[in-house]
């Protein structure tokens, strides 16, 4: 299973120039199974949906044409109005045209997103070529309860735009995600400053099982970075190493 993940400099309202940029970055990748976009990939981060916020589903469009001409899934997440709610949806869209989304659950406060959108209430997981995966948007990286793996998935995707001045926490939380999941962790953040003037520098990476960092971007700049999910590796690690057999017991239902 191969996984490319995409980041970028996004332009501020501007679906159609970003959906070009993620275009070009795809286009020095290898092949890969899934490409992976940042959150809000073709507006930039807006705790104001209003004037960005899609009502036509013109980037879910775009991301089923991209898909099936990649013959790959492709998955990111975009500001959306559904029936007068808005949500920051994660959309993870197949060659076929089959969709599956997840709306972000923990909105960020520190920045007023929760005062304009709707949080979502399900827990998501899609499965894709045998690779069994968890959804999960920027701000959901720091509740590690809401994202506790009990052997339903087998990688967590973060999609993010997650400021430079916080990039040790992100590096920091995606590690720890991998190592107390036993999975694979994908993190994709944009590069750039968004309209708010707020900077970001990438961090783009994917983490193992064991914590170790497979693939990571370059800082400040447009990258690609591509990895082979290895699954029998990884079911033999946890079977030789049973981390998630001894976790503690709970339910998801009691969180909600």
């Amino acid at each position: 299973m191969k996984i490319t993940l995409v980041q970028y400099d996004i332009a501020w309202g501007s679906p159609e120039d970003n959906w070009q940029r993620a275009e070009a970055v795809i286009a020095n990748a290898p092949l890969s199974d899934i490409y992976v976009l940042p959150e809000m990939f073709s507006t930039g981060f807006a705790t104001d949906p209003a004037d960005v916020a899609e009502r036509d589903q013109r980037s879910l469009q775009w991301m089923k044409q991209t898909a099936a001409r990649l013959n790959a899934a492709l998955c990111g997440s975009v500001a959306t109005c559904d029936d007068g709610s808005f949500r920051n949806r994660f959309y993870f869209v197949q060659p076929d045209g089959s969709v599956d989304f997840y709306d972000k659950r923990h909105l960020f406060t520190y920045g007023g997103e929760d005062k304009r959108y709707t949080r979502g209430d399900n827990r998501v997981v899609v499965c894709f070529r045998g690779l069994r995966i968890l959804l999960q948007v920027c701000y959901d990286l720091r509740f590690p309860v809401f994202s506790r793996n009990h052997g339903d998935y087998d990688a967590i995707f973060y999609v993010a735009n997650w400021p430079a001045s916080r990039l040790a926490a992100w590096d920091t939380l995606l590690h720890a995600r991998a190592i107390e999941n036993q999975c694979f962790v994908a993190g994709v953040n944009r590069v750039g400053t968004d309209a708010a003037g707020c900077v970001y520098s990438g961090g783009t990476m994917l983490i193992d099982a064991y914590g170790r960092t497979m693939a990571q971007s370059a800082d400040n700049q447009p990258d690609c970075v591509t990895a082979d999910l290895d699954l029998e590796k990884l079911a033999s690690f946890r079977l030789k190493f049973p981390v998630l057999s001894d976790a503690d017991s709970f339910s998801h239902d009691s969180i909600f």
